[in-house]
């Protein structure tokens, strides 16, 4: 029985388990250097501490996030805090944080997946005045008018946000649907 052995699905788990970790661990690094721009110092700077603990949750090694670190402070990087807009699936409203040294590139291709996903790209204030900014006592973009949206509807729309998440710059994603019960 060629190319059933034991080893060979222990290999193909492994590539795929590792494929997910540096993807998790490039998002991270990236988010821990857009912190540390502006001020190095955890003790000073919350939102860097924020990042290095959710690092160290999903067990990043300390080596990784001296690196983060350290790029920042060489300023060797560009890296630009954008956020876009765009509705979903059913006229849902998107928010999309992101973190990229690249904005044209990375304009491009949330383009795309949001035309290859049912979504469509939106201005900017087309979206934003639907949410609550964040605040230091809520510090996530906080939906004022919820959607309600069908299952199907609202699975597409979960796809949509799963696929805008892998994408290597994309560092939240938030909506204004909920789940018709």
């Amino acid at each position: 029985m060629a190319g059933h052995s034991h080893w060979s699905g222990i290999k193909r788990k492994k590539e795929l388990t590792d494929q997910k970790r540096g993807a998790l661990f490039s998002k991270l690094a990236t988010a821990i250097t857009a912190a540390a721009a502006f001020e190095p110092d955890p003790h000073f700077n919350p939102r860097l501490r924020s990042a290095i603990e959710k690092a160290r949750e999903a067990q990043m090694p300390a080596d990784n996030i001296e690196r983060a670190l350290s790029h920042a402070t060489e300023n060797n990087t560009q890296l630009q805090e954008l956020i876009f807009e765009a509705y979903g699936p059913g006229g849902s409203a998107l928010i999309i944080e992101i973190t990229t040294d690249n904005r044209n590139r990375t304009v491009q291709q949330i383009k795309t997946i949001l035309a290859d996903h049912g979504g469509k790209w939106a201005e900017v204030g087309s979206v934003r005045w639907g949410f609550e900014p964040p605040t230091s006592t809520h510090p996530y973009w906080q939906a004022k008018f919820p959607l309600i949206l069908t299952e199907t509807l609202f699975q597409n729309l979960c796809d949509l946000t799963e696929i805008l998440y892998e994408h290597v710059d994309v560092q939240e994603v938030y909506t204004n649907a909920l789940l018709h019960s």
